[in-house]
């Protein structure tokens, strides 16, 4: 604490799973002020579920004010930092004692959560009047739309393209074959190592050209291809030189932006050495809440935790009963981890690092 018994001013740009949690975390502990576009929280493990089954994005979409209740929301984006504020596009000026960066990636996404559940209830529509889906991507969300699709609707024609040598590039390759091995069981047309020219179905043909000359009939499409870091902006701020060539930020060990005493990064946005899952995001929340509690009671930089990263873990749903899983020590496909991920998504399990109900 300050002086005076007044709390230090945090301010946390970016309300993604890391921002929000470490907002709940330190939100009686500080002067808090959390920046972002939206109102909402979003369980992003859970979109894919949410476009066949619209109704579970009801749990997975949260608005900040069901678990922040102590601290101000601005409804904004964050467009330049100083040494000591934080201007926002709509031109407020948020003065700060510590910040933390997690704005993730760049999501074009509705401003409240009834424009976003009715965002679902129409990419539920377009599946449900379509009886061919073409799929643009193979990384984790193109496979898991597929595993979606092709499992609630079986009588659907599946296609998925992916530019790529193999599926799920991010993870090793025996997680690849067994997403493939998975996919081509339900019937989904995976075509690798071809793109699709989108622009070639805008006459209303609904035909798609591959870059092998393939035609692929479909009555609707989605890209599932990789969304940008939302890191750019940073370029005009006093934290461009700190920045590496992917746009991430870098950190040391207690996830502070190298050379800042004041400021921390959490989230994919880092340039830790790890996947960018989940869970990494959650444990950087929690040990950063942590480090800014020390720091704001009084508390000497030696006793900061430093941040190490877990066990590389990864798992990709595949529909409501099967998944692929890359542990450490094996990569598993099928039922057994869809017992883990398949069911819930984790959603109940996130909504506890909440304080909600799951």
């Amino acid at each position: 604490m300050e002086s005076g018994g007044s709390k230090r001013r945090v301010v946390v740009v970016g309300g993604g799973i890391a921002g929000s949690i470490l907002a709940r975390s330190i939100q009686f502990n500080a002067d808090l002020t959390l920046i972002d576009p939206k109102e909402y929280l979003e369980i992003k493990w859970a979109q894919l579920r949410s476009k066949v089954e619209p109704s579970f994005a009801e749990r997975a979409v949260v608005n900040y004010r069901d678990f922040f209740s102590n601290g101000r929301i601005i409804t904004s984006t964050a467009i330049n930092i100083t040494e000591n504020e934080v201007l926002t596009a709509d031109g407020q000026h948020i003065g700060y004692d510590y910040l933390v960066i997690a704005t993730g990636h760049s999501d074009n996404v509705p401003v409240s959560k009834t424009e976003r559940l009715h965002y679902y209830d129409a990419e539920n529509q377009k599946i449900q009047s379509a009886r061919s889906i073409l799929i643009v991507g193979g990384g984790p969300s193109g496979v898991e739309l597929a595993g979606e699709i092709s499992t609630d609707f079986p009588d659907k024609k599946v296609t998925l393209v992916h530019k790529g040598p193999r599926l799920l590039e991010y993870i090793g390759p025996k997680a690849s074959d067994k997403g493939l091995s998975l996919l081509r069981s339900k019937k989904v047309d995976v075509k690798l190592q071809q793109s699709v020219d989108l622009k070639s179905a805008s006459d209303g043909s609904q035909l798609y050209r591959t870059s092998t000359g393939e035609s692929i009939k479909a009555d609707c499409h989605f890209l599932c291809t990789r969304v940008p870091l939302s890191t750019a902006w940073l370029n005009e701020t006093i934290l461009k030189t700190n920045l590496d060539k992917d746009g991430r930020l870098k950190v040391d060990e207690y996830l502070r932006v190298k050379g800042r005493s004041n400021i921390f990064a959490i989230g994919d946005i880092t340039d830790v050495p790890e996947l960018k899952l989940g869970h990494a995001a959650i444990h950087h929340a929690y040990l950063v809440a942590k480090n800014l509690k020390l720091l704001m009671g009084g508390g000497k930089e030696s006793k900061m935790s430093v941040y190490k990263p877990g066990p590389e873990v990864a798992m990709v749903s595949l529909g409501r009963k099967h998944a692929v899983a890359q542990f450490p020590f094996a990569t598993v496909g099928g039922r057994i981890p869809g017992l883990i991920k398949s069911g819930d998504m984790f959603v109940g399990r996130t909504r506890k690092h909440l304080g909600l109900e799951p």
